[in-house]
């Protein structure tokens, strides 16, 4: 199975170019889900509405066939309040200790961030469907998309460092600690929930750094996609998550008699020539990330009958092989012999330097670029290190790295 992640700026198209990519696969023969968390329904309107009762296209998820594709959306309020319920009933007697009363599901209302927790689990799910060829994900805008995407990484690590899983082994200690500290201690069912959640966190993260996921970000090229574009590809960079193809959405033909036409075409030409030409998200050298033009109806898409119009949809669909790009580690050089020092090759394309900015902390170095942040474990070699300078050039953090005379081996 492939799955195909799509986003870009908000009001770029991408529900449309994924609704789009749908089709065409479907056309191709190809089994399709279609996955969406946006509410009302709006993929199913442009694949041309329900056309059957809802049937499970895997464990857990809910889809509607519709013009050949199987139409999923998320219900984050249900999750939400499902998971809440589960996580209350699991703790009944701690909350019985303190006289809480437990909320009813009825009463329950999804806080901010439920969608992002919904998606990623309804991903996971859909990448085990047993009878699909293809998932297409309608993501959140780019922004949320690259913190979406980022989510199971950062609360697995934050689980690990508030319930670390060797702390289990001392239960058996845990009347004595208690009465030592003279507060109690955690209980078991809380070590077993923090388990499963990263269990299931592991599982979605996977399923996003899989050789078999792509990547699109849809854009209409002109100059304020182009901003915000750059911004979130330099979030997946930091991210580490390659971008497979970028989407030039709405393209208006070429050789209009119409001179604002005629200008039109010329600027979303410009734009889509320097997206070409540059380097995205870390994923090779210039122009190894392809740049899929689309073309422009004169009017939204309406239904199957409009997606099937738009010009270069077919090029959309990610091939059986080859049309995802493998997530790039970042290197190490050693310079010890030359310089005394070890480089860490960060790739950053389109960062600017008065944006970043990188603390050191224990084992692990936060990095920050533009309105992202990234705390990363370092490498072992460079534990053993103090960090010496860095400079950015040519779109590539080089962050310099000291040996430690108390930490380095020393030779005899």
């Amino acid at each position: 199975m492939r799955i195909l992640l799509v986003t870009g700026p908000g009001g770029a198209g991408r529900t449309t170019v994924a609704a789009a990519t749908a089709l065409a696969a479907a056309g191709n023969g190809a089994r399709v889900l279609l996955l969406s968390g946006d509410p009302g329904d709006p993929l199913a309107a442009l694949v041309g509405g329900p056309a059957g009762e809802p049937v499970e296209a895997a464990p857990g998820l809910a889809a509607v066939p519709a013009s050949g594709v199987l139409v999923a959306r998320v219900d984050s309020g249900e999750e939400f309040r499902a998971e809440l319920v589960a996580l209350q009933e699991r703790g009944s007697a701690l909350l019985g200790m303190v006289g809480a009363r437990p909320l009813g599901a009825e009463e329950l209302t999804e806080l901010p961030g439920a969608e992002q927790f919904a998606l990623l689990r309804a991903l996971r799910r859909a990448a085990a469907a047993p009878a699909v060829d293809l998932v297409v994900v309608d993501l959140p805008p780019l922004h949320q998309a690259v913190a979406t995407l980022a989510l199971p990484a950062q609360l697995r690590r934050y689980l690990a460092r508030l319930l670390p899983a060797e702390r289990q082994a001392a239960r058996a200690l845990r009347p004595v600690l208690a009465q030592l500290a003279g507060v109690p201690m955690p209980a078991q069912w809380l070590y077993e929930a923090a388990a499963r959640w990263d269990e299931e966190l592991a599982a979605v993260q996977a399923v996003v750094e899989a050789g078999t996921t792509s990547l699109h970000v849809v854009a209409e090229p002109g100059p304020g996609s182009d901003a915000a574009l750059r911004t979130g590809l330099l979030g997946l960079a930091l991210e580490q998550l390659p971008v497979s193809a970028v989407v030039a959405n709405r393209m208006v033909p070429q050789g209009s008699p119409d001179p604002w036409l005629a200008g039109l075409a010329a600027q979303q030409e410009k734009y889509a020539a320097q997206w070409a030409g540059a380097e995205w998200a870390g994923a090779g050298p210039a122009g190894d990330v392809p740049v899929l033009p689309l073309g422009h109806l004169g009017r939204d898409p309406a239904g199957p009958d409009d997606l099937t119009r738009l010009e270069g949809a077919r090029g959309l669909v990610p091939q059986a092989a080859g049309d995802s790009r493998a997530r790039r580690e970042w290197a190490v050089e050693d310079r010890l012999a030359d310089d005394g020092v070890l480089v860490w090759v960060v790739p950053l394309p389109g960062a600017r330097k008065q944006d970043l900015d990188l603390v050191r902390r224990g084992d692990e170095l936060l990095l920050a670029a533009g309105p992202y942040r990234r705390i990363v474990p370092l490498p072992s070699v460079l534990r053993r290190c103090t960090v010496s300078g860095a400079a950015l050039a040519d779109g590539v953090l080089r962050i310099r790295f000291t040996p430690d005379p108390d930490l380095w081996p020393r030779r005899a």
